[in-house]
This record gives C-alpha cells, structure tokens and sequence, in this order.
C-alpha cells in the first residue's frame, strides 16, 4: 500500500510540474510521462474525484490538470476505421481506449465508444451506442443503455443504471469543481440529465425525464426541504429519494395571469420494498 501511494505522489508531482510548465512542444520524456498518467487512470488506480471517510466527495485538481495536459499535447490525427467507411479526427493521446475479452466488459455491437482514460470495472455491460469519456470511471455492474453518455471525470458507482438517452454531464473545467457524482445502486431513468457536478446519493431513483442542474432547486415533498447548491455544497440528492419531474407556479403578477410554470424536480418518495421489486430486472439483464 506504501509503495503504491509512493508511486501516485511521484507521479503526481511530475504532472503538476509538467503541467505548470506552459509548454507548448514537447518531448519524448513528457509524451512517456502521460502516457504513464493516463495508463494509471485507465487501471482506476488514480481518480479525478473521491469519496473521504467522512462521505464527503472531492475533486483532485491534478487529475484534471493531467488530463488537460493530454489536449494541450496532442496532435490532431485521423482515427479513422481501415476502410474509412467513417471518418474521426481526434487528438492522438486519446484514442479508443483498447479493451479485451480479459477485462470482462459486455460491449454489445452496435457503435459504442470508450475513451481512452476512462475506467470501466468489470461487469459493466455498455448498450449500444453509448458514450464514456476521459476521466469517467465506471464501477462494476453497471449497466449504460443506448445513447447514454458518461461525460468526462463523472464518477458512476457500482449497480447503477444508466437508461436510455440519459446524459450524465462532465466537468472537466475548472480543474477545481466537482465533477457529476452517481453513488452505488441509482437508477437513472430514460432522457435524465444530471449536470454540474450535482450529486446522486446511493440507491436514489430518478423517474424518466428528471434533470438536475447546479441551478435547479429540488423540492422535497416527504421532508419538507428545498436543496439548492450553495457557494460551498454542490446540489445533492438524499439517499434513497425517489425523483420526477415537477413544476411549480410562477409566481409574479404576469406568471399568474398566464398560467404559467416552471419546471421543478420533486421528491415524491424515499426507495422501498416495492421500488426494489420494481428495478429488480435490472439483475436479470445483467
């Protein structure tokens, strides 16, 4: 463990120091050094976010700071299939990341994409296409359905769900914020959209359809709370709460004389026995 630790705080003072360097060519040596940093981030041996004892997530800006590096160094390539039948353009320190039968990832065929610097666990089973890009780290179990995206340094827990069209937002910049957090055993019903480095506490359900943003106060029907993000918290949802999409009146003059109102994610629940039954396939499809 000693060792292991050793290696990460090396590692992480060459990046800071390469990364604070300004460089604009670089060398053999620097292109070997992230390429060593991104290896470690593809392995989830080193996170762009995690969890303290005291459940209290936090971001590691030099994490992100590597990952920025990677951009600034590299050169714009054509990753284009054999036959160009597509036609990609990327830059070459981020390529598709290379998996094999060994890491025990179900990739159905269908068009998915892994970038390179992600980490996905084992048992992660990805439906086609989706998305994952650098930095995420997926833990096991997980299940990414179609056209989902895991957006970059968004940290995914283990068992979760990811349904149909559901976007879970990256926060890469600034390397300071906290990136989109999903704790174990959530469940993210189809066209969810959870941004700006919002947290999902475990085993939390959002309905269909539900969108969380850094801006978008959350109304608690049960415990009778409003959750906003404030200056020194990002938005979190309680453990367990069971979310869908709402609306609440406007209440000025001309809201009230036009009928009108504003969209408003509401806790109508907090999860039981019979929302466990109710996500249980989850297990069967796995």
């Amino acid at each position: 463990m000693a060792q292991a630790e050793g290696r990460v705080a090396m590692l992480r003072q060459r990046i800071e120091t390469l990364a604070a360097s300004e460089k604009q060519k670089f060398s053999e040596a620097d292109r070997a050094l992230f390429e060593e940093f991104k290896a470690a981030l593809g392995r989830g041996e080193i996170r762009a976010a995690e969890r303290g004892d005291d459940g209290a997530w936090r971001a590691h800006v030099w994490v992100k700071q590597g990952i920025l590096l990677g951009f600034r160094m590299g050169a714009l390539v054509e990753m284009s299939p054999h036959d160009r039948s597509l036609r990609f353009f990327d830059k070459d320190t981020y390529p598709i990341k290379a998996l094999t039968l060994q890491d025990r990832v179900r990739i159905v065929p269908g068009g998915s994409s892994i970038r390179d610097g992600a980490y996905v666990a084992p048992g992660v089973v990805c439906m086609p296409p989706m998305y994952i890009n650098v930095g995420a780290y997926v833990d096991e179990g997980t299940m990414i359905d179609s056209h989902a995206l895991v957006g970059s340094c968004a940290q995914i827990g283990k068992r979760v769900h990811l349904s149909a069209a559901a976007q879970i937002g990256g926060v890469l910049e600034p390397v300071g914020a906290l990136p989109v957090i999903i704790e174990d055993e959530v469940l993210i019903g189809g066209g969810c959209g959870v941004y700006e480095g919002t947290i999902v506490r475990r085993r939390a359900v959002l309905a269909p359809g539900v969108v969380l943003t850094g801006s978008t106060p959350v109304y608690d029907l049960v415990r009778g709370q409003i959750y906003r993000r404030t200056a020194e918290r990002p938005l979190e949802i309680p453990e367990g709460a069971v979310v869908v999409p709402g609306a609440r009146a406007i209440a000025s003059e001309r809201g009230r004389d036009w009928g009108l109102s504003l969209y408003a994610p509401i806790i109508v629940k907090y999860r039981d026995e019979k929302t466990d039954a109710a996500v249980q396939l989850e297990d069967y499809l796995r």
